[in-house]
This record gives C-alpha cells, structure tokens and sequence, in this order.
C-alpha cells in the first residue's frame, strides 16, 4: 500500500482536487441542476470517448496518427442518417458497393497471380499504373449511368434536409424507384466487378514482395464468394428489400443504421489501412499527410453528397415520445409511453441523450477492454506491437490484425457519429469539433491508454456542460456582488486549460505511462 501511494502521490492528489472543484460546482447550483448538468457531461463524454478510443486504438497499437478520424466520425452520422431516412437509397447501394469490395477481398491471392507475371522491369513499373487507369475509366463509365433512387442537393423539396424534416414529421416522402435506363444490368455488373479486381491487382503490384512465400487456400475466397454473393441477392431482391426496410418501425430501422454505420466505418477503416496506410509504417510524416489530405477530402464527398445545410436525424420512436403522461416521473411510465424525457428531482432529462448514450459508451468501454485483455485476438494484438517478427514466426497474420484493429478504431468512431446525429445534428464540420475534444480528452488521460481515453473524454464532457451551465446562471463571487457568467467561448478555452494544467503536473497525462 505503501509503495502504491509513494508511486502515485501526483495521480492521486490530482484526482482529489477534481473531487474538491465538482463538490463545490454542486454547491453553487440546485441539486436537480447539478444532476442534469452531471448528465449532459457523461453524454458528452460518452460521445466523444467514441472517438477517443478508436483514435487510441490505433495510435497506441499501431503507431499511427489518424488525422482523418474526425472526418470518418462524421461519415458514419451521414451513412445512417441514410439507412434511416432513405433506406431505398441504402438498398440500391448494396450491390454496387458489394462489387466494388470484391475485388479488393482477394487481396491474398494478387502476390501468387503477381508471381506468375513474367515481364520486364519496365513493363512492371508500367502495368500497375495501367491496370489502375483501366479502373477508373470502367468505374468512370458504369457509376454514373447505375441507378440509384437519391435526392438532390440543389432542390429544397427534394434535399436531405426535407427529407429529415418530413420523416421527423411522421410523414417520410416517397420517392421514385430507380430502374435500368442508360445501362443493360449485365454489363453494369460485369464492369464494376473488373474494375474493382483491376484497380485492386494493380495497387497490390505497388506492395509486390518477390520474395514472400505465398501458398493459395479456399479460405482465401470466401470474403470474395460472400460479396459476390450479397451483390448478386440484393439486387435480385432490390424492391423486397426496400419495401421490407420501409414497413419496419423506426426503433428498428435505427439499429439497422447503427449496424451499418458501424460496419461501413470499420470495413472502410481496414480498406484504409490495407491499401493506403500499409506501405506507409516506415514513413510516419507521409502517414500525416496522407491522412490530413483524406479529411480534407472526405469533407468535400460530405459535402457533394448531402449538401452544405445541417439537418437532424429524427430521434426512433423509442425515444421521442410526447404528450399524455409525458414527461415520465418514472422509468414505469417512460417505458409505457417511450416518452422522450424523464422527470430527475423535477428537472426534465433527454432520455435518449443523458441515459441511452452514456450507457452505450459505457458497454463500450467494458466490451473492448475485455476484448484486448481476455481474448486470444487481444494477446495477438499486444504481442505484434511488442514483437511483430516472433509473432509472424508462430504463423500468425500479422497484418491482417492490424487492419482488424484499424478497423476497430474507425468502426467505433463511425458508431459515435450514428449515436450522435439524433442529439447534436449532422453538419459538415461535426468531425472537427468532435476530434478536438477527443485529442483533448487523450492528453488528459494518457495518449495511449484506453481506459485514460474514457477518463479524459468523461472530464472534458463534465467541464463543458458545466461552463454552459454556469453561462446561464453565473458564478457568485467570493465576498463581492459580482456574478461572473462564462462566455461560450470559455467552453472550448476550458478543456484546453485544464489539458495544460495536467500536462504540465502529469506530461504522460492522468493514466499514461512513461516510455
């Protein structure tokens, strides 16, 4: 015991005076202020630990820094912000984006169809160059001609912001089916499945290791044969589907676009890592620029897409209830009436933003603790960090688990971004605040360590909302008749004080440790 507090006197004294500053905020407001204040922090927190983790995640296990992390945050708010919304438009969407992953699936098999490749060194410098241009222009004819029932940016009545507010509205707007008009269907399917495979062979030969011993099994098919197989179902069933997605309640369709915006993010985080992040390990700046270029990037897709104006993805009817016994006084007559509010010690809680989502980032810090720490894939992650060359020795993919991981990372900052569109909106610029937060909330509670992520993001939640609140109903000053009311722009001003204040009393921030 001793020995504990002699190593941890700093750490310890830190968090009792964090104790001592929230003992005496609760003193300056009413209780059923400081609850429902202590709430909109954790929801904060919860959110932006969504993002913290996977940023540590990848960093810690990787080495890498993410920069397009915000961006892919934002990505999954707008990916199911359309499942939900527009779920015909997800379903005409499977099948193209299907074949567009199923030539990138066979990824084990381009080096042993690269070794088979008898050319000169000229000509080997050239066909990757050429089997990628080949690509583009078969993707550059097939894409723009495969109809896809969608919206349009340009007319107000026709705009994800009216399709929000009418669905929002109970009223969602029908829209017209798309159907084969510019293109046969055999040959928009045959094209997009070459140029996939092409633009796949020709980046592999980039990353070509000669010397690398490659041995061909059925396994290395199956991610092939299962896109090929839900490209081919989805669009046989393209109109049961969608008229299946559109009779579900909105409670279920919003777990399906949570289920999807986390899939989309995580299998696009792994086709990140394998295809632009892999050659780059041994070249960290370049890791930096690529990744700032793809935020910057990623912006503009956003903004191509679903347009400039920020909109709100209506809440599941789950939670937004209204009228009759509502607000709740009780969890009985909340789960009765699924009203959207709660009565706190007479205060008024957002049930879906104060209760649902800090629940949710607390099974998700709980579920990925106990997946690294007792887990046979976990113990492969720690031990390739550690020593990647014994591990590959054991017969182990190493690379493939890395990708798993960065997979991971985004999956779960795509999953705060879905989570956080009902509460905070979707806007082109969610990202950028959100990655602020979460490169605050990691220095705060240690770079690279996962349960310091949880801790730092809960403390810049708890900070902000207090600021806000403390905004509305001031701060008596000490033997004077001032009252001090913060600004909003001491709300961010305030997590970067405190990030400064710790760092500069913990450089390794709360929980991290020295290296």
């Amino acid at each position: 015991m001793n020995s504990f507090l002699r190593k941890n006197t700093v750490p310890l004294i830190t968090f009792a005076v964090f104790a001592v500053l929230f003992i005496t905020a609760a003193q300056g407001m009413e209780k059923k202020d400081f609850v429902i204040t202590l709430l909109r922090g954790l929801s904060v927190g919860s959110v932006t630990f969504l993002v913290a983790s996977g940023f540590s995640l990848i960093f810690g296990l990787l080495d890498v820094l993410n920069l397009a992390h915000g961006t892919l945050f934002m990505i999954g708010a707008y990916i199911g912000w359309t499942v939900y919304v527009r779920p015909d438009t997800f379903v005409d969407l499977l099948t193209p984006l299907a074949l567009i992953l199923s030539g990138f699936a066979l990824a084990d098999v381009y080096p042993l169809l690269a070794t088979r490749i008898r050319l000169g060194l000229s000509m080997k410098r050239i066909l990757p160059w050429a089997l990628i241009l080949v690509s583009i222009l078969l993707f550059s004819f097939v894409l723009p001609k495969y109809p896809i029932s969608f919206w349009d940016i340009g007319t107000y009545g026709q705009s994800p912001v009216t399709y929000s507010f009418m669905a929002d509205q109970g009223t969602p707007l029908a829209a017209p089916a798309a159907v084969f008009t510019e293109i046969s269907a055999p040959l928009a399917l045959i094209g997009l499945l070459l140029a996939s495979i092409l633009g796949a062979l020709g980046l592999s030969l980039f990353n070509n290791d000669s010397q690398q011993q490659i041995k061909l099994h059925w396994k290395n098919f199956v991610s092939f044969s299962v896109l090929l197989l839900l490209a081919l179902l989805t669009f046989i069933f393209n109109e049961s589907l969608t008229v299946a997605l559109a009779g579900l309640s909105s409670n279920w369709l919003f777990v399906a676009a949570v289920l999807v915006a986390a899939l989309s993010g995580a299998g696009l985080g792994a086709l990140i890592e394998s295809i632009l992040i892999r050659p780059l390990y041994i070249r960290p700046i370049y890791q930096l620029m690529l990744t700032l270029g793809m935020s910057a990037i990623g912006i503009e897709v956003v903004r191509a897409i679903w347009g400039r104006p920020e909109f709100v993805m209506p809440k599941p009817e789950f939670f937004s209830g209204t009228g009759g016994v509502c607000p709740a006084t009780n969890f009985a007559d909340w789960w009765a009436n699924h009203c959207s509010t709660i009565l706190l010690l007479d205060g008024r809680v957002r049930v879906y933003n104060e209760i649902f989502i800090p629940i949710v980032g607390v099974v998700v810090l709980i579920s990925i603790w106990m997946l690294l720490q007792r887990t046979r894939l976990g113990m492969v992650i720690r031990a390739g960090v550690q020593d990647r060359e014994m591990v590959e020795a054991l017969g182990i993919n190493v690379r493939r688990v890395f990708t798993m991981v960065f997979g991971l990372g985004v999956g779960l900052a795509a999953l705060g971004g879905i989570l956080a569109a009902p509460s905070m909106g979707l806007s082109n610029v969610m990202g950028e605040s959100l990655f602020l937060n979460a490169l605050i909330a990691l220095a705060i509670g240690g770079l690279t360590n996962y349960p310091g992520a949880a801790l730092g993001s809960v403390l810049v939640g708890l900070i902000q909302q207090f600021i806000i609140k403390y905004g509305q109903i001031g701060i008596a000053i000490p033997f004077t008749d001032i009252i001090f009311k913060p600004t909003p722009p001491l709300v961010p001003a305030s997590t970067v004080l405190l990030m400064v204040i710790i760092l500069l009393i913990l450089p390794n921030g709360l929980l991290g440790k020295k290296e």
